[in-house]
């Protein structure tokens, strides 16, 4: 049984289940290096930092083209709920995380947390281009799973020099996009009751992913490598990461 016969049901879930997939495909670099020296942390965060922040603004130019207001609420929103979140982390409770606790625990759930409310955008995402037919849902479900392998890596950046195996972090970044394949569904489903919060979906993965940005990322790098180099770093991340978006966009 090939694609073209499977219950239209089923082919969204799929092409939902590779788009988290690919995900994990962002950690195979780490396979062939392991051990990374101080600086090269230090870069390793600034690039994260780039890749993330480019893909904030993307999902911010996005959910404007379903309205500003909506995407506006939602920036606020994700802004709320990851300081309200980093809040209670440093609440004083002692949290773990795999091998990882204290501060590089929460750094981790924090990545993993913003990058699944991410996830759940776009599975709302996948979803509503199926409404739009079955060839157009497949190249916006296989533009997502490119998409997808950057962000992957900026995950494995952040996961694998606080001692996380290269192997645990693929299967964290594919967990953080497992709400594509459950949600991806439902909004196929429901596609008039599911697109008027697309824009909500996105600014609110936009706001947190920006304040990870701003408030973790690049003040580690900071702690890493000169400022200067972090900067230069990001700032190129952000320029390939564009392109990225735009080529395969």
């Amino acid at each position: 049984m090939n694609m073209e016969q499977l219950p239209e049901v089923l082919v969204v879930f799929i092409y939902a289940m590779i788009t988290a997939v690919a995900t994990g495909l962002g950690a195979i670099p780490f396979f062939f290096k392991k051990d990374l020296s101080r600086r090269l942390l230090g870069w390793a965060g600034a690039f994260a930092a780039g890749i993330m922040g480019a893909a904030s603004f993307n999902l911010i130019y996005e959910g404007l083209e379903y309205g500003m207001p909506r995407t506006v609420t939602g920036i606020l929103v994700g802004l709320t709920f990851i300081y309200l979140s980093q809040v209670r982390l440093n609440s004083g409770e002692e949290i773990a995380v795999g091998e990882l606790s204290g501060a590089d625990a929460k750094k981790a759930l924090l990545i993993v947390g913003v990058m699944t409310l991410h996830s759940f955008a776009e599975g709302v995402g996948v979803g509503v281009s199926f409404g739009g037919g079955r060839e157009f849902g497949a190249f916006i479900s296989l533009a997502i799973a490119v998409h997808n392998i950057p962000e992957g890596l900026a995950i494995a950046l952040v996961l694998i020099p606080k001692g996380i195996k290269p192997w645990k972090a693929a299967l964290w970044a594919i967990f953080s996009s497992l709400p594509q394949p459950l949600v991806a569904v439902p909004a196929f489903l429901f596609v008039q009751v599911f697109e008027p919060f697309l824009p909500i979906g996105l600014g609110l993965a936009a706001g947190a992913m920006i304040w990870m940005v701003i408030s973790e990322l690049i003040p580690d790098a900071i702690k890493d490598a000169p400022k200067e180099q972090v900067a230069a770093i990001a700032t190129f991340a952000v320029a390939a990461m564009t392109a990225f978006q735009v080529a395969v966009g």
